[in-house]
């Protein structure tokens, strides 16, 4: 009877998490599939806490006795995400997905290390089946958990952005991951060897280190996707273990859905997994660096007055945001700036680019954050077509993704990688603090066009100053 309760609680929570990752495929559901999977994820605890193995050491040991531990990292564990959502702005979601990640994974880690614990050292005997389910969870945990806590490091800061090599990188990881997974089938053979399983419990913990030092910031949008997909498999492999239905629907769904993710957001940057985890794009370069720094010469400066005069003159205005709009935080004046060129009859639009800022919709969160409506937030597919009989395209923060070297120059680096046509509009206004170059490491094209005028200073200030020259 608890049996098919707890069941029908995870068949329902299960339904739920689908119907929250459908919702999040469009910004206009995004808020219903949010509601849906933390429902899902209520039904889930539900049938947790009713379990048989839980409900057994109730009738013996009563309420406090059986459900302290629970509670007490329950508590804490709300604590963590209560002050970790409070504490980091949504201009630093990235890091936060990051930093959740690192727990799932350790999580799952743990868990699989105390299972082994206990069936094995205390019990003395573990299948073969069970010990290769943990094995596979401790590995994806170990992995996802140092591999976010430097992804977390890169896009924070604390640790260079920039892709960190060493002599035969590439080879030394292969050979090490190699390793592993022998590990993995040796003691999944033997799970009596416990110095076997704790040498490949450790293991991971360097690969994640060792494989996300050498890629660089601008892949970090794919390398966060792929560990939420690696979390995913840990959680799946956690619920083999356990015998627990939900944790291998949920995780199975994650792991699926985080992949799918990452070839949606490698195909957006042009770039294939090899590349991504092998190659060595976003390393600055150095010279072309340089020469961006020092060719301001050639780059039509225009004041604020001067901006604010193209727009008041625009019958259409493309909003093209990136992440440096983010770290300005400059989305609400963006939103005051077009209900002032919209009362003058002025048509204003967003073009979102799939991997503008550091996570898939990021920008998207940012503006309806600051109250513009989902109609207005254009795909780059949907308006790319429109940029040619668009009087004014203004680039806020944006680099890479509006850079018209990827459509017609074979020798660039993101050559091919779907752009914004911002330089097809009639006028193209820049904001921009410096001519640092984006996270690819080179020259944009964009910013020496005949048609283009940078104005340089904090994207908030600046456009602060517009709508003041506006009002």
């Amino acid at each position: 009877m608890v049996i098919s309760q707890v069941e029908t609680l995870y068949l329902i929570a299960s339904f739920l998490f689908i119907l929250g990752l459908r919702g999040l495929t469009a910004a206009h559901t995004a808020r219903r599939g949010l509601i849906f999977a933390e429902l899902g994820m209520g039904f889930a605890i539900w049938g947790t806490l009713i379990h048989p193995d839980i409900m057994a050491r109730f009738e013996i040991a009563g309420f406090f006795e059986t459900y302290k531990w629970i509670l007490l990292t329950f508590f804490i564990g709300s604590a963590i995400g209560i002050a970790i959502s409070a504490l980091i702005p949504m201009t630093r979601m990235p890091e936060r997905i990051a930093l959740s990640h690192a727990f799932g994974g350790l999580a799952a880690a743990l868990v699989g290390v105390s299972e082994y614990y206990r069936e094995q050292v205390v019990a003395g005997h573990m299948d073969h089946t069970t010990m290769g389910a943990i094995g596979f969870e401790v590995l994806f945990g170990g992995l996802t958990f140092t591999g976010s806590l430097m992804a977390f490091g890169k896009l924070s800061g604390l640790i260079p952005g920039r892709n960190i090599t060493w002599p035969l990188q590439n080879q030394s990881n292969i050979l090490m991951f190699g390793g592993t997974f022998v590990l993995l089938v040796a003691v999944t053979i033997d799970p009596s060897n416990q110095i076997l399983f704790y040498a490949m419990a450790a293991m991971p913990l360097l690969l994640g280190i060792l494989f996300v030092a050498p890629i660089g910031g601008a892949d970090m949008p794919v390398v966060i996707t792929l560990l939420n997909s690696y979390a995913g498999l840990a959680a799946s492999a956690t619920g083999f273990a356990l015998d627990n239905n939900v944790l291998i629907i949920a995780g199975a769904i994650d792991g699926a859905s985080g992949f799918i993710l990452s070839v949606v957001m490698s195909k957006a940057m042009n770039r294939s997994f090899r590349n991504v985890l092998f190659g060595a794009f976003g390393k600055v370069d150095e010279e072309d660096a340089a020469m961006a720094a020092s060719g301001g010469e050639r780059v039509q400066e225009a004041s604020v007055g001067d901006a604010a005069m193209l727009l008041s003159g625009a019958g259409s205005v493309i909003v093209c945001p990136g992440y440096g709009m983010a770290v300005a935080q400059a989305q609400h004046v963006v939103g005051e700036l077009a209900e002032i060129l919209e009362a003058n009859g002025t048509q204003v639009r967003y073009a979102i680019h799939p991997v503008a800022g550091r996570m898939p919709g990021h920008m998207n969160v940012l503006l309806a954050e600051a109250k513009i409506p989902y109609t207005s937030l254009m795909e780059l597919e949907e308006i790319n077509e429109d940029f040619k009989n668009t009087d004014v395209a203004l680039v806020v923060g944006a680099n890479d993704v509006v850079n018209p070297a990827a459509k017609h120059n074979p020798a660039s680096s993101i050559y091919g990688m779907p752009v914004l046509n911002a330089d097809l509009a009639r006028s193209c206004i820049v904001l921009k603090r410096s001519m640092r170059p984006g996270f690819a490491g080179i020259e944009n094209e964009l910013f020496f066009a005949p048609n283009t005028v940078l104005t340089f200073g904090d994207a908030k200030d600046t456009l602060t100053k517009v709508v003041e020259a506006l009002s």
